[in-house]
């Protein structure tokens, strides 16, 4: 098994069907929470540039050579964006010293922003998506864990701020 199989694949999820993507972002919080609780969001934030690095160079030479530039199981780009927009409910729960069961909406909203924007591609997304290479894979997901990452942040402004 080649090592930029089992990083593109993160290790063999992107396998699962149906919506490998889906399974890939759902693969994606139990490592968020490991990274979380071995270093806080200091550690999360190596993880998405480790991720975003790794999973380029992997889906670059998975890729490479083929016509399919965005196969349905690489979904390493899905990791790397769901772990950014998680990064806001990791550095609310560090802030607040509490448990990061007790953000559970933030979880929620990360998940389904992320999925939304990922799937929904407006504007910049979709353009780094067209790209139709390596760094385009990676890239529209970056700019999707960004823009549900801004959503996570609205929510828990709304949620602690407006509504309290």
């Amino acid at each position: 098994m080649r090592l930029t199989h089992l990083i593109a694949t993160f290790f063999h999820v992107g396998h699962l069907r149906p919506a490998p993507g889906t399974w890939g972002s759902l693969a994606a919080f139990p490592v968020a929470w490991v990274l979380h609780a071995l270093g806080g969001p200091g550690l999360l934030a190596l993880g998405v540039a480790v991720a975003f690095a790794s999973g380029w160079w992997a889906t670059y030479l998975e890729t490479k050579g083929k016509e399919d530039h965005d196969p349905s199981e690489i979904v390493i780009d899905e990791v790397a964006g769901q772990w950014l927009a998680f990064l806001p409910v990791s550095i609310g729960a560090a802030h607040a010293g509490v448990s990061l069961t007790a953000l559970w909406p933030g979880w929620i909203t990360a998940f389904l922003a992320f999925r939304l924007f990922d799937i929904w591609k407006p504007g910049p997304i979709g353009w780094a998506d067209r790209r139709g290479d390596a760094l385009g894979v990676m890239l529209d997901d970056i700019l999707a864990g960004i823009a549900a990452a801004l959503c996570v942040m609205l929510g828990a402004f709304l949620a602690h701020v407006v509504f309290t």
